[in-house]
């Protein structure tokens, strides 16, 4: 019986490394609410109000907490190879600041290079109580549950 060359063997390889690689494709979604920039240039300061910026771009992605009331429309792009992890390609941020009287006193754009790092705190609050182990919280209720009519 003659051997097959060793050609078709490398091709086969090949052929099935490159639909293994292909099925990897780096996923790219957006996400987040981007106002058309049609209707941004609409937005003049000190001509629009709270109503006309909702009607021209929809409800915020949220809204500032504290101090001068601030409408934020947050949009970004992601990107995902498989199972590693997330990376953010590109962010936009839409600030809207309104005055005491609800008119649009300024409009903001600001993007991933103007984002900053937020250091979180690992802390824990110490919870008051039994430490059980895996076994004891499996069988910590055998036994508890008796006859439910109400009597004993």
């Amino acid at each position: 019986m003659p051997s097959r060359p060793p050609v078709l063997s490398v091709a086969t390889v090949v052929l099935a490394l490159g639909l293994t690689l292909g099925a990897c494709a780096q996923d790219v979604v957006p996400r987040g609410n981007e106002p058309n920039p049609d209707m941004l240039t609409q937005i003049k300061p000190g001509e629009v109000g709270r109503r006309e910026v909702a009607a021209l771009l929809g409800t915020p992605s949220t809204r500032s907490a504290f101090g001068q009331e601030t409408w934020y429309y947050i949009s970004s792009k992601t990107a995902q190879w498989a199972f590693m992890e997330q990376e953010e390609l590109d962010r936009q941020v839409v600030a809207i600041d309104f005055d005491e009287k609800g008119v649009v006193s300024q409009v903001r754009t600001l993007g991933l290079e103007d984002g900053q790092q937020v250091g979180l705190v690992d802390r824990e609050t110490p919870t008051h109580g039994n430490e059980l182990s895996l076994i004891q919280q499996l069988l910590g209720n055998v036994g508890r549950f008796g006859d439910t009519s109400g009597e004993q």
